[in-house]
């Protein structure tokens, strides 16, 4: 194993000087060619997609991101809306918490703050959804402070850089106190979505392309070859699987039965096919929402959250015009948009139609 005791210590120019040339262009981000000139960050832009990106894709938030900013191109209008529309905008991106407290924090800051975000990490700490990692963003991305900012690609790039063997989430810690070391006074906004940049394109998480890093030199886990040994991670328990039913009704003018799940719990306040509480597979079936006769589709509706799996089996039913059912409402062709639906309650909703064939 090579000698480290002449590897020279990462220095944050470096990271800067590559970003200045590698950026990704988001539809969030003002570019360093801009931030250059003087020109900086709308806060509420900032603030919007870090609630977006947590737990999601940049991929997904990429498409997502700028529908949100036609609709509600500022905090004032967000904070005018119905949480219902925010609820539908919002349906396939998950965690869906997130979206309640988006519209929280909106009217916090709309009401109470006159439109403005705050501009110190312990103002934005106090809002409505915002924790440790979000409030340091923004306040490092929007507002220039150095405030040190840590995400899983950040974590990833420090823990081979410095070549730190403890697991996950133990290490954070430690982690931690090297990111608030390499934090620079100048540029930190820059520097911190330049550390995600690098985890994101360069310092991934199976082949990293240590040949085009800018830390390279500088990496003990790369001089070392541990570069992708780390980050270390505990072994995490297996999740268990929970088993449900859904009811979709349907009646003969192509109105459906839904109902708003309750604002608490996994995908509160989203529309969905009343149903069973998930449960273990030997729970009773629940009483179907309407008198009918109900027949099971052929095949399930798998799912994965974040502490567990789903398999949930539907079952549908052409109910009269009359029909009054004890839970729900039904909405019209003209109100109803599939893309309302939350993902796992897509997927039923596609199964459903490819079992009848409906245009």
């Amino acid at each position: 194993m090579r000698d480290t005791t002449d590897i020279p210590k990462p220095r944050a120019q470096d990271l800067l000087t590559w970003y200045d040339h590698h950026a990704r262009v988001l539809p969030w981000r003002v570019g360093p060619a801009e931030r250059a000139t003087g020109v900086m960050p709308d806060p509420y832009r900032v603030w919007l997609s870090e609630i977006m990106l947590q737990q999601t894709t940049v991929a997904t938030v990429r498409g997502r991101f700028p529908r949100f900013m036609t609709r509600w191109p500022s905090v004032r209008d967000l904070a005018a809306t119905d949480e219902a529309d925010v609820m539908a905008e919002w349906a396939g991106l998950g965690y869906y918490a997130r979206a309640r407290n988006l519209l929280k924090c909106a009217r916090q800051v709309s009401d109470h703050m006159d439109g403005a975000f705050p501009g110190t990490y312990e103002g934005l700490l106090a809002l409505p959804g915002i924790g440790p990692y979000t409030a340091a963003a923004i306040s490092a991305i929007a507002y220039d402070l150095p405030s040190p900012v840590m995400d899983g690609n950040i974590e990833r790039v420090m823990a081979r850089l410095f070549a730190i063997s403890t697991p996950l989430p133990a290490a954070k810690p430690v982690l931690r106190a090297r990111v608030t070391d390499l934090t620079p006074q100048a540029r930190p906004g820059d520097y911190a979505q330049a550390v995600m940049d690098l985890g994101a394109t360069i310092c991934t998480a199976r082949r990293p392309t240590c040949s085009l890093c800018p830390w390279s030199g500088a990496c003990l886990g790369h001089l070392t070859g541990r570069a992708t040994d780390l980050p270390r991670k505990t072994a995490q328990k297996p999740k268990p699987t929970r088993h449900g039913i859904v009811y979709i009704g349907a009646r003969a003018d192509g109105a459906l039965l839904l109902e708003t799940r309750p604002d608490k719990g996994l995908l509160g306040g989203m529309l969905g096919w009343p149903g069973s509480d998930w449960e273990g597979a030997d729970a009773p079936a629940p009483t179907p929402p309407a008198d009918a006769a109900w027949q099971s589709l052929t095949g399930e509706i798998r799912h994965t959250f974040t502490h567990f799996h789903l398999i949930l089996k539907v079952e549908f039913a052409t109910l009269p015009q009359t029909a009054e059912p004890s839970v729900g409402q039904f909405m019209t062709p003209d109100r109803f948009r599939p893309g309302d639906l939350p993902t796992v309650m897509r997927k039923a909703y596609d199964l459903w139609r490819k079992h009848i064939n409906r245009p």
